[in-house]
């Protein structure tokens, strides 16, 4: 099991917003910047949401073709 935690942040202005999730919640995280982009009291914009989502979306393929990603004979030590 993987215990790395994701940390996503975005400043706007005087606004810090700081996203904290591990590699299983990243349905939840996505939803969560849903969840804030819909609330009118919060400066988080849908532009902002999606930005963070794209992100979030990117840096797990990324770890999904780090994982199957078949060494070359040339990153073997002998």
């Amino acid at each position: 099991m993987n215990d790395d935690i994701n940390v996503l942040a975005l400043v706007k202005g005087k606004e810090r917003y700081i996203f904290l999730f591990d590699d299983s919640q990243q349905a939840e995280a996505l939803r969560m910047l849903g969840r804030h982009a819909a609330n009118p009291e919060l400066s988080f914009s849908w532009y902002d949401a999606a930005v963070l989502g794209k992100k979030i979306r990117n840096e797990a393929t990324s770890r999904d073709r780090a994982r199957f990603t078949i060494p070359q004979s040339s990153d073997i030590d002998e």
